[in-house]
Order: structure tokens, then sequence, then C-alpha cells
């Protein structure tokens, strides 16, 4: 039977049941109190064989009859539970119920926990059914039968109705997102909101999705970033904040990119970059033994280990590029050169591509060193973060860092630049394309940013920064890979409930 002649079907039961006065849609749990069918087993487990009577409800998952006697299995979002339906105990009318019920119809049923199969199956003797709601669209087959990973992001009820271990992986998530609160909280921060639309874009680089207010008539964009809003916070006079927040690129889509994704910002008055690493080795550290009880995981075939004796180790982006051949004050034309001999190149190169130029050599000579364990990336050229300070020893070097962990970069943080006249300057150079010994960048889920993407300044920002902000750290975490690294997903679609997707074709 093909799956149109099976709702065909469905619908005719529907049809049916309605002539008999049972509308499932209209039905109300009232009658009986609903326990979870977790807390039903463990009751049966420390007080079997009490004859309590229950009441519970879940999808139904299976179906087998035996003359005047059904077994059947009850999903909820907690387990799975044996019924028994006798057909003297429940009566005629709710025995041929049972006649029009598919798999996947929601019901409730009560009666007492009464006994234990010997496959180990808590069951309760059904004295009472109600169809709470009638599937009119057949599941996938056996219920593993959604394999098509296509099908499995567009339809991702069906994939968590079907896919166990998918359910696992979104509890999983939100257990990492309250384990990262739970560290923050603890250690002083205040959770705030901060505009999700924003009159300039800034924060970070990358296209806006752009929206129309008609009230005020003005443009408006999704938000690419919520530090500048941040640091305002800073100045207003809080010391410790943080923001899980959703950020928006209107860029392409990929294992590493969604247009809408998560992240977490934490911003530290009279902090620094140094005190941001201590930060975010501790929030992934507990984040990973409150998901997973252990420091040390699988990810893709590799072995990660997040223990390692001592803080986790350092590279010098700097350094490395030295050994290229390359300094932050070096030439477009020996840039190029340079990525001729390692087989890569960008045509016609200029300063505002050296960002991409990093992301590169970063992929090449950086990302396969950060497979097993941690690894931050340091002194990063000021030119490539605009957002931060520079060090102390060199102007041409920032005093940032990005943390790297099974090949993908995770967190990014930095001392923040709290000069306005310098920040107007370094605004003010990427406006006009010039080089500038800019010293900061963002805390983003991709990673080397800049702050602008449209020809205009964010003068309150700039304002703001004129009434004094205090030195702070700033970090950035990629919460969508950090969940795909702890929970071992190939893909930033299998750590995200509803991934942007192109249509359907006609």
């Amino acid at each position: 039977m093909t799956s149109n002649e099976q709702a065909d079907n469905r619908r005719d039961k529907l049809q049916a049941l309605e002539q008999q006065g049972i509308f499932p849609f209209d039905q109300r749990c009232f009658p009986f109190k609903r326990e979870s069918i977790r807390t039903l087993v463990q009751r049966y487990e420390t007080q079997p064989n009490t004859l309590a009577v229950v009441g519970t409800a879940g999808r139904l998952s299976a179906i087998r009859g035996h003359g005047v006697l059904i077994f059947a299995d009850l999903r909820d979002a907690t387990g799975k539970i044996q019924i028994s339906v006798k057909r003297d105990v429940v009566g005629e009318s709710a025995w041929s119920l049972f006649e029009k019920l598919d798999l996947g119809d929601i019901l409730g049923v009560t009666g007492p926990l009464l006994f234990k199969t010997k496959t180990g199956e808590v069951t309760i003797a059904v004295d009472s059914v109600t169809l709470l709601a009638k599937a009119l669209q057949p599941l996938p087959e056996k219920w593993h039968g959604l394999k098509d990973v296509e099908v499995r992001y567009r339809k991702r009820y069906l994939d968590l109705i079907a896919n166990e271990p998918v359910r696992k992986v979104f509890e999983q998530r939100a257990k990492l997102l309250a384990s990262l609160r739970r560290t923050l909280d603890e250690g002083g921060f205040l959770e705030v909101e901060t505009p999700m639309m924003h009159a300039i874009p800034g924060g970070a680089a990358g296209d806006p999705f752009i929206t129309h207010h008609q009230a005020l008539d003005m443009e408006l964009y999704m938000r690419l970033a919520p530090e500048l809003h941040l640091k305002r916070l800073l100045v207003g006079g809080f010391d410790r904040v943080y923001e899980l927040n959703r950020s928006f690129r209107n860029e392409g889509v990929s294992t590493r990119h969604n247009p809408e994704f998560t992240m977490l910002e934490a911003y530290q008055a009279y902090w620094e970059c140094k005190d941001m690493m201590e930060l975010v080795e501790r929030l992934i550290k507990q984040a990973a033994q409150d998901v997973l009880g252990t420091l040390t995981f699988q990810y893709q075939g590799q072995t990660i280990d997040l223990s390692p004796s001592g803080s986790w180790p350092k590279l010098s982006f700097a350094k490395e590029m030295e050994k290229l051949g390359l300094s932050p004050d070096s030439s477009l034309e020996q840039m190029q050169r340079v990525l001729e001999k390692k087989g890569m190149t960008i045509k016609d190169l200029t300063r505002s591509q050296l960002v991409r130029l990093s992301e590169q050599l970063i992929e090449q000579f950086v990302e396969p060193q950060s497979k097993q364990s941690p690894l931050f990336v340091v002194d990063y050229w000021t030119e490539l973060s605009p957002l931060a300070k520079s060090t102390p020893e060199n102007p041409l070097v920032a005093d940032r860092f990005e943390l790297f962990i099974g090949g993908m970069e995770v967190a990014n943080a930095y001392s923040e630049l709290n000069d306005p006249i310098e920040q107007r300057r370094r605004f003010e150079a990427q406006l006009t394309g010039e080089r500038s010994e800019v010293k900061g960048e963002r805390k983003s889920h991709t990673s080397h940013l800049t702050p602008h993407t449209s020809k205009q300044i964010d003068e309150d920002f700039l304002e703001a920064l004129e009434y004094g902000m205090p030195p702070a750290g700033g970090l950035g975490v990629g919460i969508d890979r950090l969940a795909m690294l702890l929970l071992n997903q190939p893909s930033i679609k299998d750590v995200i409930l509803f991934p942007l997707l192109k249509p359907v074709s006609e």
C-alpha cells in the first residue's frame, strides 16, 4: 500500500470513528492524571506489584493482537511502556476502537501497573483508553525508515519520532546550554538580551539580512553579532555580562555554517585576553563533564582529550606566518607570491581580502594541529582584528586568541579596544579600504571578521566609548560547533533543529 493509500485509509477510519461519536481531536486529558512513562517504569522498579492505578499517554509505536488480548507499545518523550488490553476488561466499545487505530495515533490509558514481561517490559493492564489524536499520515516504516538525510532535516518532527538518537542529541544540546549558563551565573555574570534588529550592521563582517520597519519607514538589519551593544553595557556599569544569542549572516550554508546560528558572548570588565582564555577552558571542560561525564570523547573518528596537564597549548599565528616569510607589514605582492608557492590563489589580492587569506592559511597550517586536543592560536595580526587592543610588545600584533578543537574554530576572544579615537580611526580606515594598524576583531561562529559591512559608522557606539569603557576581555563561543564536537555530529545541520534548506524543487 502506497503512502497516499495509507493516508486515505486513515481518513476513512477517522470518519468511521466520528460516525460512532468519537472525535479524537476534541478529546481532553481531563479523565485521568497523566504521568510520564519514565516515572511509571521507575515506580514499578521500586514498588512492583502494588496494583496502583495509573494514567499515561503517548504515541502508539507497535501493536500485537492475540485473539481477545492485544499488546501495544506507547512512547512519550521519556521512554516506552507496554500496555495490555483485554476485551472483557475494556468492553466492546473500547475494543472496537483498536480496530481503527494506526501506528502514530496518540492514546491516553489508565490501569494498574500489573506485571513485567519476560523481556523486562513494564506493562499497564488497561481498563480505559482514550484516542487523543489520530495520525492521518503514516509514520516512517518500522520507526527506522527515515534514512534520507534531506528528509530528516526538512521534516525534523518525523526524525524525532523515528530516531531516538536524534532526540538524544537535542536533549544533550539543551544540557550544554544549561551548563554554560550555570557556570557563568555562578561566576557572577549577568545574562542580558540585546536587540536582534539593528539600524547599522556592526560587530562582525558578512552580509546582513535586511528587513523594513513600516511604521518608521526605515531599513533594519538582522543582528550580525551582539558585541557593540554588550560593550555599551560595560560603559553603563555592568562588569560581567553574557548573552546566548541568535545571530544572522546572509551567506551560504555548509557543514559548519548556517545563516541563523547561536553564539555565546561574554564580557568581563578589568579582565584581558588571558583571563578569557581561562574562562573558555573552564566553560568547555565543565560542559563536557555535564553533558558527557568525561573530558575525553570521540569526534568523527578522532579521540579528543580536553585534559592535558597544565593549560591548553598555544600556537603563534604571527610566528607561523614568519616561517612562510610573511609579516604584518608584508606587501600584497609578497603575500601573493607565498600563496602561489603554497598552491593557493586569491585573484587580485587586496587588503580587504586579508581576512580570507588568513582563513586559508589557518585551514592549511593550524586546523590539522587541533584534531586531537584543543589549541589556542594567539598573536593574530592587528590588521585582522580591528576591535581588539594590540599587545604591549608589538602594535602590529593583537592581544587575541582563537580556540580550535577537532579541526574547527569554536571560540574567539581578545582584550577589547576601549580607545574611542583609535576605534574611530579603524572604522574609517575600513570604510576607505586603507591599510591600518588595527588591532582587533570580533568573536563569531566563523572566524576572522571585520566589524562593518555598510558605509556607515555606528556613531552611538563611538559616543558610548567616549564616556569611558573600562578595560575588558571579551569572548565568543560558537554554540552550534561546540555541540557538533561534544555530540560527535558531522554537520551543523545535525545540531540545529530546523536548519535552513533550499526550497524543494517542483
